[in-house]
């Protein structure tokens, strides 16, 4: 049998004896030494070998893990402005010829007033604010009737007063029940004071206390031109302005019991029976209400909204009127409310859109390994637009993409707002990633 071949094979065997004789040879003591430094040399150069090998071997290891490594990932950033401006061409409006005029168009920011203001008495339209704050207290959704409010006979006693000095009102009695739906529709609908005053008083202790509340949500709002002194309005000293008016209906608005008892034609209550609203042309041309009033320190007012469609796209427009002069209740109204109309109808036809992006534009810039590639929209961008609005764009980068993706690969999204008008476009890249060199995979 033929031994096994080992690296100590290749070393000359060593006697022990002679490294033990008592009377060594000369030529034994020298051929002892060589031997010695053979054997150092070779463990030497032994250990040398195998650490070279294993040098060899995790280079080796690493250079096939960074060739099985993930490609590379692209940095994507946004190439376009954060905001465009849309040009501020003069708007001119069919203001009405006396009192104030104001217009809204909550979704895109935009707010106009007829000149400068001063408070003035609102009348009626004070129970906007009285209606937010319940449903702010006391939410209800469409469709719920919310508690059971009782008659008392302090409701009744202030239901004989606003009959007896020619206020708006709804017949009530003593123990009567009616739900909080029920006196936020009388208040709403057919403009009652004495539900206004019940309201109040349910829902604080006292008006005072309500009226309290009022005037915190108004400068919450920053309504700086308004002050309230009473629930209804009766009160010449509850006064505000168009544009203020204005903040409170749009928000008023989106609640969606508030908006669904405003557009309200008639209503029936167990005592006062079938009442109409007291809203100028409500249900005309798409009016939707929303709050009438007069006395004779504030003439006629109205505020008013229409939902139009532009460009597809279902937009709340609003117009607010004061201070329109005569002693006809019905026709200062009127007056008020075809003011308003007037006034959103001519914001419809001026409100468009504009092109922000256009389909195939560079929006972004992909780069892996020192290259860069275009990311483009894939459709174009239009906003509603109105002169001096600013509307936001911005990148967000949605999807891992790593180096190699081809073209057409989605990148991201970019969002257009204005207002809280949102839309969202793909972005995809205009052409392949480079793959990357074998150089630049290890390195």
């Amino acid at each position: 049998m033929v031994a096994p071949f080992t690296l100590d094979s290749l070393m000359p065997p060593v006697s022990g004896a002679v490294a033990v004789s008592e009377s060594p040879d000369p030529d034994q003591k020298g051929r002892g030494r060589h031997a010695a430094t053979r054997r150092k040399r070779w463990s030497v150069g032994r250990t040398v070998l195998v650490l070279a090998l294993v040098a060899i071997l995790a280079a080796a290891a690493s250079v096939v893990a960074r060739l099985r490594a993930p490609a590379a990932t692209a940095t994507v950033t946004s190439s376009l402005s954060p905001t465009v401006t849309v040009a501020s061409n003069p708007v001119t409006l069919p203001w009405a010829a006396v009192g104030q005029s104001a217009i809204s168009i909550p979704s895109i920011g935009v707010a106009m007033k007829s000149g400068p203001e001063v408070p003035v008495p609102i009348a009626s339209m004070t129970k906007i604010m009285t209606a937010y704050v319940i449903l702010e207290d006391h939410p209800i959704t469409v469709g719920q009737d919310g508690p059971n409010i009782t008659m008392t006979p302090a409701d009744v006693a202030d239901y004989d007063n606003d009959t007896s000095t020619d206020q708006a009102n709804a017949a009530i009695t003593t123990g009567e029940v009616l739900t909080e739906r029920q006196m936020l529709e009388g208040m709403l609908v057919h403009s009652a004071n004495d539900f206004a005053d019940a309201l109040a008083t349910w829902d604080a202790g006292s008006i005072p206390a309500f009226v309290t509340k009022m005037n915190a949500v108004a400068v919450q709002m920053g309504m700086t031109n308004t002050h309230y002194a009473d629930a209804s309005g009766y009160e010449a000293q509850s006064q505000s302005t168009a544009s203020d008016v204005l903040i409170i209906a749009a928000r008023a608005m989106t609640n969606p019991t508030f908006a669904s008892i405003v557009r309200m034609k008639t209503l029936t209550l167990p005592v006062a029976g079938v009442l109409p609203s007291y809203t100028p042309l409500l249900g005309f041309i798409g009016v939707e209400g929303i709050k009438s009033g007069f006395t004779s320190m504030a003439g006629g007012c109205d505020v008013l909204a229409v939902t139009r469609m532009v460009h597809g796209q279902p937009v709340l427009l609003l117009a607010a009127v004061t201070g329109q002069t005569g002693t006809d209740q019905p026709n200062v109204l009127l007056a008020a409310g075809g003011a308003a109309l007037n006034l959103v109808n001519d914001v419809y036809f001026k409100l468009g859109t504009q092109q922000v992006v256009q389909a195939g534009s560079t929006v972004a810039h992909a780069t892996v390994y020192g290259h860069t590639v275009d990311a483009v929209a894939q459709s174009s961008a239009n906003v509603l637009a109105w002169p001096g609005v600013k509307v936001d764009r911005v990148f967000v980068a949605t999807h891992h993409l790593a180096a190699g993706a081809q073209r057409g690969t989605v990148v991201g999204s970019l969002v257009v707002a204005v207002g809280s008008h949102h839309s969202s476009v793909p972005v995809r890249l205009r052409s392949d990633l480079p793959q990357g060199t074998l150089l630049q995979r290890i390195f």
